[in-house]
């Protein structure tokens, strides 16, 4: 097993990491997670192989998939910083200069592997608006990809509230318990930091923040003359079995039916690997797989690819709910309920039309009520509309169809309403999930600590990201069809209090893109020009590797991110609940 400080790091003291914005009951997070968590053990590789101009490309990098249950998974590291940062002006040729040498200089001294740290960084459209003519200014939509499907559009826009977001675009839609209105944030540039170590992450944080000392030694700390505004940072924590355990130290009253090896809060292993894309399907330039931009090889931000970050508060108490705790949901939340919720009520193969069974009919609660790992299958883009309408009644062993669901209900699974257009044609996905669990107080109004799904996913446009969350809140199959809100997946359980898209972009072009053309005399405006760099990888072998070599990218999960409910029948009371069987639903 790893240790702990095995690079000989000094873990910054909580004044150091209260200066670092993780102020409060994050801090003591973090303290809490070292402690729970068990850090996997890291193989070492033969051979350090070159890094992927695709900034995310970790797979080379981390372990390779195992089987559990049946599904095979895979995971990055265990922890990942989310550090939002704002520009105080606009960047020089000298800041990228120092920037990209700050990059360079956290890969020489740390392994570029779980054990050391992964960075990426990514840049939102208010970095964009800062460069000559802004976001739709030459320099810059000249170099920008667009749609394929409409040429007029950049590959970046802005995010927008989702249907199920608390908002002043959404008047109809409320939630139970976190009323939160959504913020479409400003930032300029986002952090990713990825490492099994809290103090590996701490450490550079601090080094970038003018520490002057990295991996325990003096190093002067990049002279950025006051150019960056760090924001919270958003410490997220993926291993199998720890929401449990963080659940269990911090006496949550839903504990003990949080499924001991879940990886999630919501008691399902989001990261399969047949439900996540290898990285340059999500790139710009794309693969002959999905081709959704005008980007070809050699362009500038050929390699690069759309983040989408958000933040969600999950409610909990309510999808973990016993009996007689809501009059709304008066059966309580079994595991049957759940898994419909998760996936879907229509699986083929299955003796029922749920994707798993319980453990115990008799008690669908305790350690989960049910299996955590179950596989996300694929039935085609209209799956959730065949599970919503229900035309063929109940799904049995006599009646084996996708129009018949689960005790004959109007169902949508969250995962299967993704599904309408997360996949290519021969269903391959096309985006990579790389969400996970958090736990602290951000945006919670009473400032309590509560559990967070802190998402990010790469996707090949803002359009895509915008269409998949659409379609995953399915609102247009809920009212088509009657479906009660309450039996519309997730949405009910999640709020989103912030969103703001990025774009990553390539390696090479890592450090502050566009700036070294932003004051040059060249005015092309092609979108087919070219970078200056011919080469799409790395020729910088990455810093001594540990971990085992595999193919397929990094750390990904398959449940769509920030979710929400609409405060139609049934949703903010006692009304519009069925009184029928199917455990109240």
């Amino acid at each position: 097993m790893e240790k702990r400080g095995s690079f000989g790091v000094r873990a910054p003291s909580r004044r150091d990491v209260l200066k670092l914005g993780l102020a409060g009951a994050l801090a003591t997070e973090l303290s809490m997670l070292d402690q729970l968590v068990q850090l996997p053990v890291r193989l070492a590789m033969a051979a350090a192989p070159r890094l992927s101009d695709i900034q995310f490309d970790i797979g080379n990098f981390i372990a390779p998939a195992f089987t559990v249950n049946g599904v095979l998974v895979r995971f990055g590291p265990v922890f990942t910083f989310f550090t939002p940062a704002k520009l105080t002006r606009t960047p020089s040729a000298q800041d990228q200069a120092v920037f990209s040498q700050a990059l360079d200089t956290i890969e020489s001294v740390y392994p570029f592997s779980p054990k050391g740290l992964f960075t990426f960084v990514s840049y939102g459209v208010p970095y964009f608006n800062r460069l000559r003519g802004g976001l739709q200014g030459n320099l810059v939509s000249g170099h920008l990809p667009k749609l394929a499907s409409d040429p007029t559009r950049l590959v970046l826009e802005e995010a927008v509230p989702s249907p199920t977001d608390v908002s002043a675009a959404n008047p109809g839609i409320t939630k139970f318990t976190f009323n939160v209105p959504v913020v479409i944030e400003q930032n300029d540039l986002l952090f990713t930091l990825r490492s099994d170590s809290t103090g590996n992450l701490r450490d550079v944080l601090a080094w970038l923040q003018g520490s002057n000392r990295l991996r325990g030694k003096q190093v002067a700390s990049p002279d950025f003359k006051g150019l960056f505004r760090f924001q919270q940072t958003r410490v997220m924590f993926q291993a199998i079995g720890l929401p449990r355990q963080v659940a269990d130290a911090n006496k949550l009253p839903f504990a003990g039916r949080i499924n001991p090896q879940s990886p999630m809060w919501m008691g399902f292993a989001d990261q399969q690997v047949d439900s996540s894309a290898a990285a340059p399907v999500v790139s710009f330039v794309g693969t002959p797989t999905a081709q959704l931009t005008t980007a070809k090889a050699g362009d500038y931000f050929d390699n690069g690819s759309i983040q989408h970050l958000s933040h969600d508060i999950l409610d909990l108490p309510r999808f973990y709910s016993l009996p007689g705790e809501f009059a709304d949901q008066p059966d309580g939340e079994t595991y049957s309920e759940r898994i419909q919720y998760m996936f879907r009520s229509n699986q083929l193969a299955t003796p029922n039309g749920l994707p798993a069974q319980p453990t115990n009919p008799d008690d669908e609660f305790t350690d989960g009520g049910g299996p955590a790992f179950v596989a996300n299958v694929f039935q085609g883009s209209s799956a959730a509309f065949l599970d919503a309408q229900a035309a063929a009644g109940e799904f049995t062993v006599q009646n084996v169809s996708l129009s018949a669901t689960h005790e004959g209900e109007h169902r949508i699974g969250h995962e299967e309403a993704l599904q309408r257009s997360s996949r290519a044609a021969d269903g391959t996905p096309l985006h990579i999930r790389m969400d996970g669990t958090g736990f602290d107080n951000f945006d919670v109004p009473d400032g309590t600590k509560q559990p967070k799904l802190q998402f990010t996913a790469f996707v090949p446009t803002s359009e895509f990201f915008r269409k998949m969350r659409a379609d995953a809140a399915a609102l247009d199959l809920q009212d088509q069809f009657g479906v009660d809100p309450l039996d519309n997946g997730l949405e009910r359980f999640m709020t989103a209090t912030r969103r703001q898209n990025f774009l990553c972009p390539p390696r090479r072009h890592r450090a502050f893109p566009l700036l070294e053309l932003s004051s040059s005399a060249s005015t092309s405006t092609s979108s087919s020009t070219r970078s200056t760099s011919t080469s799409t990888v790395s020729t910088r072998p990455a810093s001594t590797g540990t971990t085992a070599p595999a193919s397929s990218t990094g750390s990904t999960s398959t449940r769509s991110g920030s979710t929400s409910t609409r405060s139609g029948s049934g949703s903010t009371g006692g009304g519009g609940r069925r009184s029928g069987g199917g455990g109240g639903h």
